[in-house]
């Protein structure tokens, strides 16, 4: 995979569906074989989990934008450590949001195998991510 891979189809449509919340992106990105090797507690395997985290993050946060700020691609993997921001005015579980803002970071690591991505292993700040959503104390 050359370093224009990392920009290339799959890449942009799974960040695409971060800025957009739509599952297009996904269907275009993702293979049917799908594995999220870092799969948090009572999430969906397979195609759905990106689907559904999508869904369900966007529920609490409806204008998140996702940013990459570094993009590294060796053989059939890409390194994408990303930004995501905006406002938390949705709901998180039984929390409502009062427009605070959301600023936290992620790193994934995709295998990327005949154009599609087939293999995630991530990190997001949680702990940051929680105590702008009010789940934590700061």
């Amino acid at each position: 995979m050359s370093a224009a891979a990392g920009s290339g189809p799959p890449c942009r449509s799974a960040r695409a569906r971060w800025g957009t919340g739509d599952t297009r992106h996904l269907d275009a990105a993702i293979a049917p074989t799908f594995t999220d090797r870092t799969l948090p507690e009572g999430g969906p395997q397979g195609p759905e989990g990106p689907a559904f985290a999508s869904k369900s993050f966007r529920a609490a946060v409806p204008d998140l934008s996702c940013e990459v700020e570094q993009l590294i691609v060796a053989g059939d993997r890409v390194v994408a450590h990303l930004r995501f921001r905006g406002r938390f005015t949705g709901a998180f579980g039984d929390r409502k949001g009062a427009g605070q803002a959301v600023d936290f970071i992620a790193t994934d690591i995709l295998r990327v195998q005949d154009g599609r991505i087939t293999d995630n292993w991530h990190i997001e700040d949680n702990l940051t991510l929680f105590q702008q959503l009010g789940v934590v104390a700061r």
